[in-house]
């Protein structure tokens, strides 16, 4: 079955429906779509342009654009053209602004001034590249969260995808027979996310990386016994430490688990301190 092609147009990055658009795919596991990006559509011509590639390739067109008048413009021109369009920030900036009675700026996020956010996103990616793979295992103590797990249970895209969020992440492998270092049983057990997954899932992404990779599937990496003994001790390590977050990362998406991992966060940090007794 060929792939449907679902349009995302935005002012800005695209980030923000991109995402909207990822999330709901999440309920179609069956269905093959290629999502394509089109970004900074900022005047009429662009949009134009964009929506003639989408009759062309009968695509449906989600998009942010947060000028009135090019939203409007939007409209129009996917009607005329036949093509299947949703708004997905027009209609909230709308309703936002009659709840709080005021006028939006209708400025694309990319033309504001660069904030905080910003700048923490920023610096929680470059720790997140700096602390990858177990690299400079003294980070961990300023880490917001470590991810730590065997090899391809997604410590890396989960570690970029969360220091997108403005998170501070660090992961680090346990290795068949190697001990992971001692900075890691020093970090709070709340902060420390374990990730596991099904042995027979793992067996097969791990055989078709060492396809990708030119390398002989009889490589202990994809075999099933070598590939349960990683687990067992990685299980073991993590029952040695109830007080970290174990996730089964079977057949989810990264967006998935980290919307898990990020509601945990929310509770962690939302969770009155505990005063000390007094003395």
């Amino acid at each position: 079955m060929q792939d449907k092609p679902i349009f995302v147009v935005s002012d800005s990055t695209g980030e923000t429906a991109e995402r909207v658009v990822r999330a709901a795919l999440l309920q179609f596991p069956k269905h093959r779509v290629r999502v394509r990006l089109f970004t900074r559509v900022r005047d009429r011509d662009a949009v134009g342009e964009v929506l003639e590639k989408a009759r062309e390739h009968g695509a449906m067109v989600v998009f942010t654009l947060v000028k009135l008048d090019l939203r409007e413009h939007f409209h129009q021109v996917a009607h005329d053209l036949g093509v299947e369009a949703v708004d997905v920030i027009g209609s909230l900036i709308h309703k936002v602004g009659t709840f709080l009675e005021a006028s939006p700026l209708n400025v694309p996020s990319a033309q504001m001034p660069l904030s905080e956010e910003y700048f923490r996103r920023v610096e929680a990616i470059e720790f997140a590249v700096k602390s990858d793979d177990g690299k400079e295992p003294r980070n961990l103590r300023r880490a917001d969260l470590v991810l730590t797990g065997v090899s391809r249970t997604s410590k890396t895209p989960l570690s970029t995808y969360l220091a997108g969020r403005g998170l501070k992440v660090a992961n680090i492998p346990l290795v068949l027979g190697v001990e992971p270092p001692p900075e890691l049983y020093e970090v709070k057990p709340e902060k420390v996310v374990a990730l596991t997954i099904a042995l027979d899932s793992l067996r097969e992404i791990r055989q078709k990386r060492l396809e990708q990779l030119g390398m002989p599937p009889e490589a202990n990496y994809g075999l099933r016994e070598h590939v349960r003994a990683e687990l067992d001790f990685a299980h073991r390590i993590f029952k040695d430490h109830p007080g970290w977050m174990v996730i089964e990362v079977t057949g989810r998406a990264i967006e998935e688990t980290a919307t898990i991992i990020l509601e945990a966060v929310k509770d962690r940090d939302e969770r009155p301190s505990v005063a000390a007794p007094a003395p």
